[in-house]
């Protein structure tokens, strides 16, 4: 076999089309493809050397990219959605101009868009910082799947002790008229988160990392389930 028609063969496996882009998946220099291109036979040694050299450049792939901090510790600035029916944890307009257009912040803007665009994990945090409930964005993108667990009912799991005062106009009672006990009530997340944290996560980490995050935390976090490794679902 050539060597030109090995790396033929492994840019149409790969779906890549230049040199270049080979070579930073592979691991081998450009200036060694083109000496693999001008190989008349290709040995089983040397075919060997290039499926090692492959081997490791996909292992350092792997540790370099598993995880990528998209945000941590980003204030929550609680706004409704689009109609209204929920929540948001954050908006990208700040404000309006003198025509009253929407003025648009470009970070919030920015990290809006990295949101859409990436699978991963994420933790809320309470106004301590203290981490609270952490989930996986895998089927949907993180800015779906964040939104979404925001506002999610949560039934018994997140309950808080409160008084409950009256929200109507009406004359405040002292202790001696009207005794307001403290009592367990039901909160939402978007109730109590203060902050988030996003990660983009490769494929086949999302799911056991946040195992990991659950089953570290799980004396913390109000999530409901205990989720098991992949290994373990079964």
């Amino acid at each position: 076999m050539k060597g030109n028609d090995v790396i033929t063969a492994i840019k149409r496996k790969l779906r890549l089309r230049t040199d270049q882009k080979l070579s930073e998946r592979i691991g081998i220099s450009v200036p060694a493809i083109q000496l693999w291109k001008n190989r008349t036979k290709v040995t089983a040694r040397q075919f060997a050397e290039m499926v090692h050299r492959a081997s490791l450049a996909g292992a350092n792939n792997l540790q370099t990219n598993a995880i990528c901090p998209i945000v941590e510790f980003f204030r929550i600035d609680k706004c409704s959605s689009r109609g209204g029916a929920g929540f948001e944890v954050f908006t990208e307009k700040d404000g309006n101009d003198r025509h009253g257009d929407p003025i648009i912040h470009p970070y919030r803007n920015g990290l809006k868009e990295e949101l859409k665009k990436h699978f991963g994990v994420y933790v809320f945090f309470d106004s301590r910082g203290q981490a609270i409930y952490t989930g996986k964005a895998r089927q949907q993108k993180l800015w779906k799947e964040i939104n979404l667990a925001f506002n999610r009912d949560r039934g018994e799991v997140q309950k808080i002790k409160r008084v409950n005062h009256p929200q109507r106009r009406q004359a405040y009672r002292t202790s001696d008229q009207q005794a307001r006990q403290i009592t367990d009530n039901l909160v939402s997340l978007h109730d109590i988160a203060a902050y988030f944290s996003a990660y983009q996560v490769v494929d086949g980490m999302i799911d056991d990392l946040e195992s990991l995050l659950v089953r570290s935390f799980a004396n913390d976090l109000l999530n409901i389930r205990m989720e098991r490794f992949t290994r373990h679902r079964n």
